[in-house]
């Protein structure tokens, strides 16, 4: 009796943390890259960009997080993936062949923000998912954040 108890309350417990991430929504998307902007202009690239890259800091809610380039595709910060910090992603692309971080920084330059599609994996979920990014050109870097759609 005592097993089967315990066998449903983890499971109660897993269903419940699955549904337990909230997804992001394209205005809490956007409202968190102008406070990324608004840290950086306050504190500075060092302290802004160390800051944006701890996923368990300000500059990450639910499944949303806050990403920096600059304007030759170098990775600056990441609010889920320190791994690639500091290299050259100009030519990553998405399983569908976009040239994302290229696109990205097309779009930077011609209207200094914007919306963005390409699928990426959700680090919630592991899952590689429809993903629409919102971007700001602040200087010479890119910040952004993406929500994920089902």
């Amino acid at each position: 009796m005592k097993k089967t108890l315990f066998v449903i309350v983890i499971c109660l417990l897993m269903t419940g943390f699955a549904y337990a991430v909230e997804q992001g929504t394209a205005k809490e998307a956007q409202d968190l890259v102008g406070k990324a902007i608004a840290y950086y202009k306050t504190n500075g690239k060092d302290k802004a960009f160390e800051a944006i890259s701890d996923r368990n800091g300000q500059f990450v809610k639910k499944d949303l997080y806050i990403f920096v380039y600059d304007m030759s595709g170098k990775r600056m910060a990441h609010g889920f993936n320190k791994m690639r910090v500091g290299k050259d992603l100009i030519a990553m692309k998405d399983q569908n062949g976009v040239l994302y971080v290229k696109e990205r920084i097309e779009l930077a330059n011609a209207k200094g923000k914007g919306w963005q599609n390409y699928k990426e994996t959700n680090p919630v979920t592991k899952k590689i998912e429809p993903k629409r990014a919102y971007i700001e050109k602040e200087d010479n870097y890119i910040f952004g954040s993406g929500f994920y759609r089902k």
